[in-house]
């Protein structure tokens, strides 16, 4: 609907107007005012697309009130004089403040609807003008934004930046991805796009003017499914809250309108937003060890590594210690470092900044150790999901249990590794999938059965076949539904059935992003 304001002093030609046409009908909603000041302070708090004013007016005349739209609202609302015969020296002098059109005393239905679809179509043109504006800047925006993301910016950009934020106003890279319960390998990577898509739509509408610092699928990994967002302290401000509240109202916003877990990653505060690369850093760094942390909706950096505690000391000879057993895969030895690392801690003082830069020297090592094996795979994520699969609810992250669980896991991924076997897997779990499709096929199940590493295996598909295992199964399962639909009068739950799919309206739906069409009309093609 458009806003159309009537303004004249007179009741009954305000009567008239209103019921001269259906402005309904013609896409219009009324207001009104009975002189120029009253439809100023009107248009002050309120959208209008369309005024129609009496020339002549106690309290402010329609003139001086287009005067004041154009000069002190500088705004260019579509203005239209009603006037007499005897008045059309001042409305030309109404033309001449960009005054649209004039309408002569009485008003005559024809020439009220041709103004009307007149506005429409302006209305239309600039709606989709301003779209195109506003994708145009996001783009550009985006691409700033990546780029001072990874420290490589030019004066321009910040110059760009300098228009639409204070750029020297305290901020923090904010990241934002769907939780690992509810996305793992065993979901389609087209229903996690799909997913994401609703969480950036969410986190759009919420951001409001501030969704132009928004980015959808920042990270360059392609098993993280995630949106980032660059936090002013300003934006809490405005809604008289602390950026940990703002952060807080933000996520419960998007998993209460999509229905999702997800989970948020909160960098360290920067002075200036030229070193907002650092915040990003902190904030990856916030994923990678996610599995030490105990396991929150919300993680922020400034709470997990208190900044600025001193006398922090490395216990560097049990770590080293505990990696060479790591590396032997000997559990034993495993067992006993881990013991070691734990009373040397409590004879320096354990505290959890000391306790956090020992776990972050101890996973950089193995991680540097699993890149020489094989640099061709995320081994960040690789250590994560080992981390958080090595814990549950009844073990404490990051404690010695969860820790000794974790160096076996991880001794035994090394030992995988250096035998390199992952060089017959694929092959077999290729063949696996050609015989038994139809079954419910895991690929935890079939790292168990050919003894590799599930989070390993999950990044070897991905390397060889360009997605996940899932969607590979899902593709062969298609590709034998088609060839069921062409040589058989099978009918769509029995193929559905056939080929492993139990819910045949999940089928159909997957049948149709395969396809394009549905297997009936696959079927009547064919």
């Amino acid at each position: 609907m458009l806003e159309v304001l009537l303004v004249d002093d007179e009741p009954f030609i305000l009567q008239g107007l209103q019921l001269l046409i259906d402005w309904e009908k013609e896409g219009y909603h009324i207001a009104t005012a009975s002189n120029g000041q009253d439809a100023l302070d009107y248009i002050k708090d309120n959208t209008v697309d369309l005024i129609i004013a009496d020339i002549k007016m106690p309290v402010m005349s329609g003139l001086d009130l287009l005067k004041a739209l154009r000069t002190e609202l500088k705004k260019d609302t579509y203005f239209v004089i009603l006037s007499g015969y005897a008045e059309f020296g001042y409305a030309q002098e109404a033309l001449r403040y960009d005054c649209a059109d004039y309408i002569l005393k009485p008003v005559e239905k024809e020439q009220l609807l041709s103004i009307l679809t007149r506005v429409s179509a302006l209305n239309t043109e600039k709606t989709s003008h301003k779209r195109d504006v506003m994708k145009k800047e996001k783009a550009y925006m985006e691409r700033t934004l990546m780029h001072l993301l990874s420290g490589k910016y030019d004066a321009s950009e910040l110059d760009y930046l300098k228009d639409k934020t204070n750029i020297s106003e305290e901020k923090c890279y904010v990241e934002i991805q769907l939780d690992d319960q509810t996305s793992g390998e065993e979901t389609l990577d087209v229903d996690k796009k799909q997913q994401i898509g609703k969480v950036y739509a969410a986190a759009c509408d919420y951001l409001k003017e501030d969704a132009i610092f928004c980015i959808r699928d920042i990270s360059d990994s392609e098993q993280v499914f995630d949106i980032g967002f660059i936090y002013s302290e300003s934006m809490g401000q405005k809604l008289q809250l602390t950026s940990e509240e703002y952060l807080e109202s933000f996520l419960d916003y998007m998993m209460a309108n999509t229905g999702l877990a997800l989970t948020m990653f909160v960098g360290k505060d920067v002075a200036d937003i030229r070193n907002i690369s650092k915040s990003y850093g902190t904030a990856n760094m916030l994923h990678s060890l996610q599995g030490f942390r105990e396991k929150k909706n919300i993680y922020f950096y400034n709470k997990e590594y208190k900044v600025g505690e001193s006398g922090l000391i490395i216990c560097k000879k049990e770590l080293d210690a505990l990696i060479v057993a790591i590396e032997r895969g000997e559990h034993v030895e495993i067992r006993k470092c881990v013991d070691d690392f734990y009373e040397e801690m409590q004879k320096t003082g354990m505290t959890h900044a000391t306790m956090t830069l020992n776990i972050n020297y101890l996973l950089f090592q193995l991680i540097h150790l699993a890149s020489e094996l094989d640099s061709e795979v995320n081994q960040e994520e690789i250590l994560r999901i080992i981390s958080v699969s090595t814990s549950d609810d009844g073990t404490s992250r990051g404690g010695k249990t969860h820790l000794c669980r974790m160096s076996y896991a991880y001794g035994e991924y090394l030992s995988q590794l250096r035998k390199n076997v992952s060089r017959g897997v694929l092959g077999d779990v290729e063949e696996e999938i050609k015989k038994n499709y139809a079954s419910n096929l895991t690929l935890k199940d079939l790292s168990e059965k050919y003894f590799v590493n599930s989070a390993y295996l999950g990044q070897l598909f991905r390397k060889k076949y360009g997605c996940s295992f899932k969607d590979y199964l899902n593709k062969k399962r298609i590709e034998e539904a088609t060839n069921l639909l062409r040589k058989t009068d099978m009918k769509i739950y029995e193929v559905a059935e056939a080929v492993g799919y139990k819910d045949v309206d999940y089928f159909v739906n997957k049948f149709i992003e395969a396809m394009g069409c549905t297997p009936t009309k696959y079927k009547k093609n064919i």
